[in-house]
């Protein structure tokens, strides 16, 4: 499986297209806007839409979900039902940041801790990870070594706790009991900003690292 990072709306959000070089199948994950853009960057890679997956309700992740469904038809998968609320209030979201957005949607499938995704032959493991939202949900291909971590955690750094139902120790749990046993090896994706691997956070991180929690 290969992957492209594109940056969408000004908050720079990291849309991520996992692309399965065996079927040309591919997932978008977190279009928050520019679906114009996302659909042209899936076509210049010679990949066929399969599925939408979303790791929580912001609008920044999910803004451009509704359009991007109506206009392929796909399904959309996620996130965890505990984030409806925040679907439901996208269009007060997308004024409160200056964003554009297709509404509300109601995702085909709402996903849950222990799920699988399934695009091309390519299966990915979905994690509950409340905390920065209480329905955040992560993407996890093992084989690859690699997870789409959304606004969890991000390079040096860690999701904002302070949106309604945010959860500073709920976040940390995920983090640290959660994503940090998938292994230091594994390859991570943020919701914006750099790449990163779960050992160099649990090394270095000042906010959820080993250090930071060792008083």
């Amino acid at each position: 499986m290969r992957y492209k990072i594109l940056p969408v709306t000004p908050l720079m959000q990291n849309c991520t297209l996992f692309i399965d070089e065996a079927s040309g199948r591919a997932a978008v994950i977190d279009p928050g806007g520019e679906v114009d853009r996302i659909l042209t960057e899936l076509a210049a890679e010679g990949a066929e839409l399969e599925a939408i997956l979303v790791t929580h309700g912001h609008v920044d992740h999910c803004g451009g979900v509704a359009a991007m469904a109506a206009r392929t038809g796909v399904p959309v998968y996620g996130p965890h039902p505990e984030d409806r609320f925040w679907i439901q209030a996208l269009q007060q979201q997308a004024q409160m940041f200056g964003l554009s957005t297709g509404g509300p949607f109601e995702p085909d499938v709402w996903l849950g801790h222990g799920d699988q995704v399934r695009f091309g032959t390519i299966e990915l493991q979905v994690l509950h990870c409340p905390g920065h939202t209480p329905g955040h949900v992560v993407f996890h291909y093992p084989e690859g070594k690699l997870a789409q971590v959304g606004d969890v955690l991000f390079q040096g750094s860690i999701g904002r706790t302070d949106f309604p139902r945010g959860d500073f120790q709920a976040l940390i749990r995920s983090i640290r009991e959660v994503l940090f046993p998938l292994g230091d090896d594994v390859r991570f994706i943020p919701g914006h900003g750099p790449m990163s691997t779960f050992g160099q956070e649990r090394r270095h991180n000042p906010f959820c690292g080993d250090a930071a929690l060792a008083g």
